[in-house]
């Protein structure tokens, strides 16, 4: 019989995502064979499994740390914001359609019935399931049809600990209004409590330990220290945590925090960088300053360009790119750079043309047919390998003999030049998803800058961020065998394989 234990959270980034990859990794060590698993996501951070289907990035690096292959069925339903009204749901890795709130209620019966397929599925092929929940536990609005969080637990009768952030404060607070709201049929299933993200001496927790214990009659199972790890976020709908080093560095890199940025954690390897200081702008600051300016991805590219023009930070980009500073737009701050934007088929909205900021001679057409692939190839600039990953659904031409190639990639057995890149206008252009990843391509990249401020090249290189996760999770699963009582946790997991 499978074991599972599933976490859920007094509210979002709580730190759920980033628990369940160490007990992952745990399991693993310990000779397990775990997988992950979230019913739902909401989030603007996904990546693309080896089979070309899309799923949350969280649920990625969750089966990384279990060493498995990223498989769909451990996300099935990944909704990605278009607006503040509607999202694209993304099913078992495939755009299953975009929708508002409502109607997505309506769809939940025909949802849950996927979800509890794909769960009993992986049931058969795994010996552990860690099972994640999305926002809290106690969202009572939503209770009805709830196949993600308390609802879940009920499904597939699953034992449950709850998460707590202490570093927002109000953490006992929330974990008793939390398991308060819980009806007793969902409260039976929570057997544990974890205290998150704690800076301090523990001994002062004891008293507010043993209160909300006696007062919620579930044991405390661990106090987890606060653990600065460069680990991708599940979620861009959030605040940007650890996206910005304060002190001052030789390179300054700028990147624009755009209302419905996507994939955001494309620059987080940058912070393994000593000669980097990198800044989330929004579209309100000044880039006085800047080296590199970072247009990222965004899941509606013509609002965002409006978004742009109306803080008038075009203007400010075209000024900051005339005094020096370098440009690079990743996916849909690509298409941005460009000189138009055309969505014939309404996929982002209802503006059928857009005006780009005109420094790359091409034009995008929003195409109905989302790409999803992992891409291996080289920099052809920067002669360097390169590997990553390509989630959009437009298609992007250039004026005839006027397309510099960034990237030559290896696509269906065919070589294709893919981007653009103009040394002498600092102007860099390209659709791969997680390009900073790369090591040598990325000093390379930050020592042509140097070299464009009269500085030296620099040797430094860390390893490939996949490299260094792996450094991060072993480090995150030793701390958690060490805060967490893992004997409780294993004596949970084995009571309730027996269902």
């Amino acid at each position: 019989m499978c074991k599972k234990i599933m976490l859920v959270g007094t509210a979002s980034s709580v730190g759920k995502s980033t628990l369940c990859a160490g007990l992952c990794r745990i399991l693993q060590e310990d000779g397990q064979n775990p997988a992950p698993f979230k019913a739902q996501n909401m989030s603007l951070n996904s990546g693309v499994t080896p089979e070309g289907l899309e799923m949350g990035r969280a649920q990625i690096l969750q089966a990384v740390a279990a060493k498995v292959v990223p498989d769909v069925r451990m996300n099935p339903v990944l909704l990605k914001p278009t607006s503040n009204e509607g999202s694209q749901v993304v099913l078992l890795g495939k755009v299953y359609g975009v929708v508002g709130g409502e109607n997505y209620i309506s769809m939940k019966e025909e949802l849950s019935i996927k979800v509890l397929q794909s769960y009993r599925e992986l049931e058969k092929e795994h010996d552990t399931i860690v099972i994640e929940g999305a926002g809290s536990a106690a969202e009572i609005n939503l209770r009805k049809n709830d196949f993600v969080n308390m609802g879940l637990a009920r499904m597939v009768n699953a034992p449950v600990l709850l998460v707590a952030d202490i570093d927002k404060g109000g953490a006992f607070a929330s974990i008793y209004g939390t398991v308060m709201l819980m009806p007793e049929e969902e409260r039976k299933h929570v057997k544990g409590i974890i205290i998150n993200k704690f800076r301090g001496t523990k001994a002062l927790l004891k008293p507010g330990i043993d209160e909300i214990e006696k007062l919620v009659g579930i044991p405390v199972l661990g106090v987890v220290p606060y653990l600065p790890l460069n680990l991708p976020e599940e979620d861009s709908l959030m605040e940007h945590p650890r996206v910005e080093r304060k002190r001052k560095a030789d390179i300054s890199v700028g990147v624009i925090n755009l209302p419905h940025i996507s994939n955001y954690t494309d620059v987080q390897p940058l912070l393994m960088y000593q000669d980097v200081e990198v800044h989330m702008l929004s579209p309100e600051d000044s880039l006085a300053g800047m080296d590199l300016i970072i247009l990222p991805g965004s899941k509606n590219t013509q609002k965002d360009l409006e978004a742009l023009r109306r803080a008038k930070m075009d203007e400010k980009i075209l000024k900051a790119h005339e005094e020096g500073a370098f440009l690079l737009g990743i996916c849909g701050g690509y298409q941005m750079l460009g000189e138009s934007l055309e969505d014939p088929h309404e996929v982002e909205s209802t503006l059928m043309v857009s005006r780009g900021l005109g420094l790359i001679p091409m034009k995008t057409i929003l195409e109905q047919r989302k790409k999803t692939s992992l891409v291996e190839g080289e920099s052809i600039p920067m002669e360097s390998p390169v590997k990553g990953y390509e989630i959009h659904m437009g298609r992007s031409t250039f004026q005839k003999d006027m397309q510099r190639p960034y990237l030559r990639i290896r696509e269906n057995g065919e070589i294709i030049e893919e981007g653009y890149f103009h040394e002498d206008e600092r102007i860099m252009g390209t659709y791969l998803h997680g390009i900073f990843d790369n090591s040598g391509f990325t000093r390379k990249l930050l020592n042509l800058i140097r070299r464009h401020k009269g500085l030296g090249d620099m040797s430094e290189a860390p390893q490939d961020y996949w490299e260094q996760m792996e450094k991060e999770l072993t480090l995150l699963a030793g701390t958690l065998r060490n805060t967490l009582d893992m004997e409780a946790i294993y004596e949970i997991l084995h009571e309730y394989s027996h269902d």
